[in-house]
């Protein structure tokens, strides 16, 4: 089991009412907790899988990718594999060989902030979701890195282990337990109020009425 998956600090219910919430309506209350939009699916719109699940995180400092060896061999089904590269683009810290072995045991997805490679092979991963800064078909170089579940900044984004990844067609949020509990119900709230409009639009109300303009 991951040091994320042993931690107590998101209650099984707070995880499961933030899986109907998309990344817009996250950003549009806290917009602190996006992740840069230059992190882009690998995917497209419409057939990116949705990424939802708590980071296991690895530091690298390209061409060496041993964090990410580490950080396998710790993270669990339905986690996601976080990897701090530094925005890298000249080396991939990950491919189709240990993309495929994440899939084969049902991780949730993969952020690289840097470069991923075998993106066909990637993209045909049924379920698992991909986001990366760069694609660079060269490979790393060395293992000798060991930085683990350490607290990392992504696109901008601060992410520690154990933190709730949300991905979608838009883009990618992080949640950290305080954030999350402050922030579900003004989420869920959203979701009531888009909702009341899209009935009113349907409705053919005057839309200055509906926005109060």
């Amino acid at each position: 089991m991951s040091i994320a998956a042993e931690s107590a600090e998101f209650p099984q219910d707070l995880i499961e009412r933030w899986r109907r919430i998309p990344v817009p309506v996250i950003v549009d209350l806290a917009a602190e907790c996006q992740i840069d939009i230059a992190i882009r699916p690998l995917c497209s719109a419409g057939r990116q899988p949705a990424l939802f699940g708590r980071a296991v995180t690895a530091r690298c400092a390209a061409p060496d990718f041993g964090p990410v060896l580490r950080a396998i061999g710790l993270i669990s089904a339905g986690e996601v594999l976080v990897i701090d590269a530094a925005g890298v683009a000249e080396w991939a810290m990950i491919g189709d060989v240990l993309g495929g072995h994440l899939h084969r045991i049902g991780v949730a997805g993969i952020v690289c902030d840097g470069a991923v490679r075998d993106t066909g092979a990637l993209a045909e991963m049924t379920g698992l979701s991909v986001y990366a800064r760069h694609i660079n078909p060269r490979g790393p170089i060395g293992a000798a890195g060991t930085e683990v579940n350490v607290s990392v900044t992504i696109g901008g984004c601060p992410v520690s282990s154990g933190d709730l990844i949300i991905g979608d067609d838009d883009g990618l949020a992080a949640l950290t337990p305080a954030q999350a509990a402050a922030l579900i119900d003004r989420a869920e709230a959203k979701l009531v109020l888009e909702a009341e409009w899209n009935r009113r639009l349907a409705s053919d109300e005057p839309i200055g009425q509906i926005f109060g303009l």
